[in-house]
C-alpha cells in the first residue's frame, strides 16, 4: 500500500536516495507521491497526483540535501490530490510527516486539541503533524512532543518526521504498520519495505509496535512509548537485488508467471528432507499433528490457495480444515474446536486484516502457523511458526507465483503430517511436484496460443464468468480475480451446479464462459453446465486435462496428479488476464485502485 523512504547522512544525495526507493515502492500501488528536504535550515516538501516520474520533474532543481522523507500515498482519507499527498506540514512550517496506516481517533484528536488549526488537506496524516505542533509548544522539546504526540494515537501507523530545526535526526514511530531502519557506513535510511533501499544497504533493524526511534547519521536509538530505550542488533536481508528487476521481460506479471517452474524446483529443493522425509521444523510437525481442527486465514489470492490447501489438508492428513476470509474472521469469529491451529497466509506477511486475527488468536492463546514469502514480516514475527515460501521478491500487484508457492507448501505440510500420524500417501509428493514443475514449464511456452485465446474470447468482453467443480471451482475464483484485477472486466468465478440458481440469468449472446475440466469425477458433470450455457448463447472456452480431453476444447494442460492439479490449471488464467489487460492497454503491473500490500484493515 503506502510505501516511506527516508535518508540521513554526510553526503548530499538525499533526493536521490528518496527518488530511487519511491520507484522501487510503485509496485505497492498508489495515487500520489511527495519528498521533503532539509538544507539549510529550508524545509522544502515537493509532491504531486500522480507517478514518481512526474515526482521527479517536479523535484528537478532542488537544492542538494542530506536528510529528507518521501512518500507514496494509496487514498484512504480524502481524493488523490496534491493537497492529500504526503509529505504534510505543520501550521508554521517546522514539521513534516509521512505516514502508512489509518489513524482512528483522528477526528477526535482535532476536535480536542486543533480546534484552531486550519488544515490543508483532507487526510488523518495531517492530524499528526499539527498535533506534535501543539505539543512541542508545550514542552518545548521535540523527541518528548513526539512520543506525547504518538502515544495518543489510535489505529496503525508508521510514521517518518522531519524537524526543520533539528536537522541532524530523524524521528520514527511504529504500530501496527511495516517500517525497518537501514544501517550503513555514514548514513541511515528507513523504509516500509527493504526493497526500496536495497541498493544502499542490506542490513536492517526491526521496529516492532509502540516503539519510537531516534535516527541520526551514525547511530539508531530504538525507545518504546515509555521511554525505556532498547537493544536490537541488525539483520542481513536476504533479497537479491537483481531478483526485482524486469530484465528482458515487458512487465513483472510476466517474468513472474514464467518464474513458477523455477519457485516450485525451489520448494521442493528447500523442503526435501535426509531419507526421503521433509525438512519441516518438529514443533510444526507437532502442532498439526496435535490439532483437532486447523483455521486457514487469509484475503484475496492467498484465500484461494488456502481453499485449495484445504482439499489437500484433509485428502492426505485427515485434518478438518475452515478457510475463512481474514476481514471478516475478525469481526465474526466462529464457534472454535477444541484444539485448533491456525494458518496464516500472506504473500507479504503484512496483511492488516490477517494480523487483526492473529493478534485475537494470540489473546486466546491458540497455536498459529504463517505461511509467507517474506520470513522477517511482521505476521512471521507474531505467529509462533512459520514456512518460507522461496518465491523471491514478487513485484506486480496481481500475485502469480505466490499462489502456487503456497499451495506447494501446504501440499508439503499435508504430506508431512500425513507421515507423522501414520497415514500411508497415495503418491510421492515430491515426485509429483516435480512432475508439476515440468507440466509449468511447458504451460508457459505456450503465450502466444494463450493470447489468441485472449484475443478471441475476452477482447471486447465486459463480463465473464469461471467455472467449475471441486478443486476446479477454487481455481476458476482465482482466474476471475485475476482477469477483474488487470483487466477491468467483471469476472465472477462460480461452482458449476450454481450456475442455475440464478446467475445463469446473466448469460447472453456471447457471454465469455471460461470452464475448467481437470477432475475426472466430475468431468461430465461440468460439460453439462457448458452445454447449458452455449444453449444460451454464451462463448464457452474449455479448458481440460490431457486424458479429459474432448476435440472441441480450447486448450488442453499436462496431466499431473488430480490433487495438484490447481498449480497447472491457473497459469492459462495467468495469461489470459495478463492479455486481456495488455489488449485493452492497461497498466498490468499496477492496476487502478489497487495496492500490493494491504496494510490498512
Amino acid at each position: 500500500m503506502c510505501g516511506i523512504v527516508g535518508f540521513i547522512g554526510k553526503e548530499k544525495r538525499a533526493t536521490e536516495v528518496l527518488l530511487h526507493g519511491l520507484e522501487k515502492l510503485e509496485y505497492r500501488g498508489y495515487d500520489s507521491a511527495g519528498i521533503a528536504l532539509i538544507n539549510e535550515d529550508e524545509l522544502k516538501i515537493t509532491k504531486v497526483k500522480g507517478r514518481i516520474s512526474a515526482l521527479k520533474q517536479a523535484a528537478e532543481g532542488v537544492s542538494p540535501a542530506s536528510v529528507g522523507i518521501g512518500h507514496t500515498r494509496w487514498a484512504t482519507h480524502g481524493e488523490p490530490s496534491k493537497e492529500n499527498a504526503h509529505p504534510h506540514q505543520s501550521a508554521s512550517g517546522r514539521f513534516a510527516i509521512v505516514h502508512n496506516g489509518v489513524i482512528e481517533n483522528y477526528q477526535q484528536l482535532k476536535e480536542e486539541y486543533l480546534a484552531d488549526v486550519r488544515f490543508a488537506s483532507e487526510t488523518d496524516t495531517e492530524v499528526i503533524v499539527q498535533l506534535m505542533e501543539k505539543m512541542y509548544e508545550t514542552v518545548q522539546d521535540t523527541e518528548e512532543a513526539f512520543r506525547k504526540s504518538v502515544r495518543l494515537l489510535k489505529g496503525s501507523f508508521a510514521i517518518g518526521m522531519l524537524d526543520r530545526e533539528r536537522p541532524e535526526t530523524m524521528y520514527v514511530a511504529k504500530n501496527k504498520s511495516p517500517l525497518l531502519i537501514g544501517v550503513g557506513k555514514g548514513f541511515n535510511v528507513i523504509a516500509s519495505d527493504a526493497m526500496a533501499t536495497l541498493k544502499e544497504t542490506d542490513q536492517y533493524v526491526e521496529i516492532h509496535d509502540m516503539e519510537m526511534v531516534l535516527v541520526t547519521t551514525d547511530e539508531v536509538t530504538i525507545k518504546k512509548f515509555d521511554g525505556t530505550t532498547v537493544q536490537r542488533l541488525p539483520y542481513t536481508a536476504k533479497i537479491d537485488a537483481s531478483d526485482i528487476e524486469k530484465g528482458t521481460y515487458p512487465h513483472y506479471m510476466l517474468k513472474e508467471i514464467d518464474e513458477q517452474p523455477i519457485v516450485l524446483r525451489k520448494i521442493i529443493q528447500e523442503y526435501q528432507g535426509e531419507k526421503g522425509g521433509f525438512a519441516i521444523d518438529a514443533s510444526i510437525r507437532k502442532a498439526m499433528k496435535n490439532a483437532d481442527r486447523i483455521y486457514i486465514v487469509a484475503a484475496g489470492t492467498s484465500f484461494h490457495a488456502g481453499l485449495a490447501g484445504k482439499v489437500l489438508l484433509e485428502k492426505l492428513a485427515n485434518i478438518p480444515v475452515e478457510v475463512h476470509v481474514a476481514s471478516e474472521f475478525s469481526y465474526n469469529m466462529p464457534l472454535l474446536s477444541e484444539k485448533p491451529l491456525f494458518i496464516f497466509i500472506s504473500q507479504s506477511g503484512e496483511t492488516a486484516d490477517s494480523r487483526a486475527v492473529l493478534v485475537k488468536v494470540k489473546e486466546l492463546g491458540y497455536p498459529a502457523l504463517t505461511i509467507t514469502n517474506v520470513p522477517g514480516s511482521t505476521l512471521s514475527r507474531e505467529a509462533d511458526y512459520t514456512l518460507h515460501l522461496h518465491a523471491g521478491p514478487e513485484i506486480a500487484v496481481a500475485s502469480t507465483k505466490a499462489y502456487t508457492a503456497q499451495i506447494a507448501v501446504l501440499a508439503i505440510l499435508a504430506a508431512d503430517t500425513a507421515n507423522e500420524k501414520g497415514r500411508k500417501l497415495p503418491f510421492d509428493i515430491m515426485q509429483e511436484l516435480a512432475i508439476a514443475a515440468n507440466a509449468m514449464d511447458v504451460l508457459t511456452d505456450h503465450k502466444e496460443e494463450m493470447e489468441k485465446l485472449a484475443k478471441n474470447y475476452l477482447h471486447s468482453a465486459r463480463n465473464a464468468f469461471f467455472i467449475g467443480r471441486g478443486s476446479d471451482y477454487y481455481v476458476s475464483l482465482e482466474g476471475a480475480l485475476k482477469l477483474k484485477e488487470i483487466s477491468y472486466i467483471q469476472a465472477e468465478g462460480f461452482a458449476g451446479g450454481e450456475l442455475k440458481h440464478g446467475t445463469i440469468a446473466l448469460i447472453e449472446k456471447g457471454t465469455p464462459v471460461i470452464a475448467l475440466v481437470t477432475q475426472e469425477h466430475v468431468n461430465y458433470s461440468i460439460r453439462s453446465n457448458v452445454q447449458e450455457v452455449v444453449a444460451r448463447g454464451a462463448n464457452a472456452m474449455v479448458i481440460s486435462m490431457k486424458g479429459l480431453e474432448q476435440t472441441a476444447d480450447s486448450f488442453v494442460i499436462p496431466k499431473v496428479q488430480q490433487l495438484l492439479t490447481p498449480l497447472i490449471s491457473v497459469i492459462p488464467l495467468q495469461l489470459l488476464a495478463y492479455y486481456a489487460a495488455l489488449y485493452r492497454g492497461n497498466d498490468v503491473d499496477k492496476p487502478r485502485n489497487l495496492a500490493k500490500s494491504v496494510t490498512v484493515e
